[in-house]
């Protein structure tokens, strides 16, 4: 599989440059069209199909900040289908109490006490994420490396607690 910021001869980053993209797209996008190979022989077409296609791909991840995220994490090998992370205790016991809360909701008030809740911890793990990922293009390798390490952990915390968000918009469609 293609690196995506080779393709785009960027330096891998959580923020990449998003003018820089969209250039590398549209030239990208001339340069791979079918239809200016229409006279190629079919080897050829096959090829230049496939680059177009690697661009759009390409484009739609680089310029989505989640994508660029689940991106860098999978050509790390931190993030994979099915995997079960070890998230930390207290997380895991802040998440048990909360859904053993929701399970009890008997009240309008009691629901928007705990979405508060949720939101809030939603917030501090995007700043802790924006923390860690501001300046992972200027790390050494071994730095890079344990930054990922964190940040994986924060994907996984996030998964996790969209579950929770996803159990109470189910709560609020009854109340």
């Amino acid at each position: 599989m293609m690196n995506y910021f080779e393709f785009y001869d960027i330096p891998e980053s959580f923020h990449p440059d998003a003018a820089h993209i969209k250039k590398q797209f549209y030239a990208l996008s001339k340069q791979f069209h079918p239809d200016f190979h229409a006279n190629a022989d079919d080897e050829k077409q096959q090829e230049i199909l496939e680059l177009s296609t690697l661009n759009n791909k390409a484009y739609q991840t680089l310029s989505d900040p989640n994508k660029v995220l689940e991106y860098i994490l999978k050509l790390h090998d931190l993030v994979s289908e099915g995997a079960k992370p070890q998230l930390p205790a207290d997380f895991l016991m802040e998440m048990m109490d909360i859904n053993e809360r929701l399970m009890e909701i008997e009240s309008a008030e009691q629901f928007g006490e705990i979405s508060a809740e949720v939101a809030a911890i939603e917030g501090d793990m995007n700043q802790e994420l924006n923390s860690l990922t501001r300046d992972y293009d200027t790390l050494n390798d071994t730095a890079k490396e344990n930054r990922l390490n964190e940040i994986a952990n924060i994907y996984y915390r996030q998964k996790y607690l969209l579950r929770i968000k996803e159990s109470l918009d189910t709560f609020a469609a009854r109340l």
